[in-house]
């Protein structure tokens, strides 16, 4: 840690935190208070609100170097958005997280930085390093195990080389709360431009092919998690398997089975011990249902318009005019 933290005091990278928001809560005013109380100081805070009828400016009220941009619900995209964000930083580094992500602690910043600027095994330049995601106090047991495998305590840097053993996990990245350095960001050409999801995979895997490396940093922690019913899990995950479908580039040769269910007999043992085994058909029924939501995501150009936009968890983002499934319905 301390070659880490040597390699960017030589020059102190400026760092600008990037928040997409959509009708933002108690959670976004908490983020920012945690953000104010950084070790690491901020440049400039950008957040890219959706619907200013729903913007309450009292939210950011003593909060310095703060930018307030305002898009409509059909302008909003994951990768398009945020594009946008990043096109008015000027910053070094780039931190993107979601409005319900907060801080763990006063060394976040710093940690994700740290974790940009070190190198990977084979001496690569890293683009990107994401956090780690600990479940709420509300939490489920289910959903804390899933926290627990898919974001665990050991920060890893992932390059090309663990392709043939990691495959599709060698991409996971979250936009939840993950740094980009500026440089690379726009070498890359930044995040593509209209993706109903994974916007942050797909950027890591165009990052791999260049030779990049990605890191995981398990010492910077925000608060992040969700209760998700079966059902907005078949939604969620039905919008994952378009993100894949579309960018075939990307995604084909590496199959997500293989890790889901990896994840379940994790989780499941893990209930188990801890005398947690009544969760069981909860984990089930959620994991048959994200299954399912998957499957008609990966054939969703075969399936009609109407069942498309009910199974996807943004219909808003068939109506743009530009999807495949409307262009096979012409």
């Amino acid at each position: 840690m301390e070659e880490k933290r040597q390699i960017w005091q030589l020059k102190k990278p400026s760092v600008d935190v990037i928040i997409p928001t959509y009708r933002p809560g108690r959670d976004f005013s908490c983020l920012l208070k945690r953000l104010k109380q950084q070790t690491f100081a901020l440049n400039r805070l950008i957040v890219i609100n959706t619907e200013e009828q729903y913007w309450d400016a009292r939210a950011c009220a003593g909060m310095e170097n703060i930018e307030v941009l305002h898009v409509s619900k059909k302008e909003f995209d994951h990768g398009g958005t945020r594009n946008l964000g990043a096109a008015v930083s000027a910053a070094d580094v780039m931190i993107f997280m979601t409005d319900d992500a907060v801080p763990r602690g006063k060394k976040l910043v710093e940690r994700l930085v740290e974790a940009l600027y070190q190198k990977g095994p084979q001496g690569e330049t890293i683009a990107m390093a994401y956090a780690r995601q600990l479940p709420r106090k509300d939490s489920r047991p289910v959903e804390r195990c899933i926290r627990g495998f898919n974001y665990s305590g050991e920060s890893c840097v992932k390059t090309s080389a663990d392709l043939p053993v990691r495959g599709i996990k060698t991409y996971f990245a979250s936009n939840v709360c993950c740094a980009y350095r500026k440089d690379i960001f726009e070498e890359l050409g930044g995040f593509t431009r209209r993706t109903i999801f994974n916007e942050d995979m797909i950027y890591a895997a165009g990052a791999i092919r260049a030779g990049y490396g990605i890191a995981y940093e398990a010492d910077a922690r925000v608060v992040h998690s969700h209760n998700l019913t079966a059902m907005q899990q078949f939604h969620r995950n039905f919008d994952l398997a378009v993100s894949q479908a579309d960018h075939p580039e990307v995604f084909a040769g590496l199959a997500s089975e293989g890790e889901g269910f990896r994840l379940v007999k994790a989780v499941a043992r893990q209930l188990i011990r801890q005398g947690d085994v009544c969760w069981l058909p909860s984990l089930f029924w959620g994991s048959a249902c994200k299954y399912a939501g998957y499957r008609l995501g990966k054939m969703y150009q075969m399936l009609p318009g109407p069942l498309v936009r009910w199974c996807s968890m943004s219909p808003q983002y068939w109506e743009k005019g530009e999807c495949k499934m409307q262009e096979s319905e012409e």
